[in-house]
């Protein structure tokens, strides 16, 4: 088994807008048990990622529960993963309401982990749907332990998955900034949130706080 990479090489200047494809044969193995490949000696990070994401794809497909061992079209997704992902996140909320905030940040991972290992056939809406309220809901753990950096880089990846409709991670990595005397980021942060969460009071009145600070900073 082999691979074959190629590596665009520069001619004389007669043919300086050509370029010629050099392709380099190297060894692939396959582990007999795992049936993952590898390859020996000397090879591109190009290569060893592309083994990566394919012995990734190959375990994801030892998994799938169909009859037929194939993949199963993106709707309906996994029912056993919704519901354990669902399972985690009330834990982490009961963890939460108990006062248990560290516990409660550790369900809430769990739940993340799970969430971002399903596989890549199912929908992607989904995931950045499940992740954006798990990472708010660890924000605002880890605020409870005044943990205010992870709580702002929680919030910021919640964001990043949704930003229409997630006014609590807008808020949450503002109130944090805040808490960090970081007002000039606090400050341009929450003015972007008004941008998408422009009825949100609460976005108001944290804008009126930072306003506050500031001008007495």
């Amino acid at each position: 088994m082999s691979y074959a990479q190629n590596t665009p090489q520069s001619k004389g200047p007669e043919l300086a807008l050509e370029s010629l494809d050099t392709f380099t044969q190297l060894p692939l193995q396959m582990d007999p048990a795992t049936k993952a490949l590898s390859a020996s000696g000397t090879s591109s990070n190009a290569l060893a990622t592309e083994l990566a994401t394919l012995n990734a794809l190959h375990r994801s497909l030892l998994t799938v529960e169909t009859p037929t061992g194939t993949p199963p079209p993106p709707v309906p997704v996994n029912p056993k993963r919704s519901a354990q992902i669902g399972k985690l996140r009330e834990s982490g909320n009961a963890e939460f309401r108990k006062g248990n905030h560290a516990q409660a940040v550790r369900m809430y991972s769990l739940a993340v982990e799970m969430a971002l290992g399903r596989p890549g056939w199912e929908p992607s809406g989904l995931v950045r749907e499940e992740v954006s309220g798990l990472l708010s809901n660890r924000a605002q753990a880890n605020m409870a332990q005044q943990n205010w950096a992870e709580g702002a880089v929680d919030a910021e990846a919640s964001v990043e998955m949704k930003k229409v409709g997630n006014a609590k991670a807008w808020w949450r990595r503002g109130k944090c900034l805040l808490e960090m005397g970081r007002l000039d980021e606090a400050d341009a942060w929450v003015k972007q949130a008004l941008e998408f969460e422009a009825t949100e009071q609460d976005l108001v009145h944290l804008k009126d706080e930072v306003e506050r600070r500031r001008a007495g900073a």
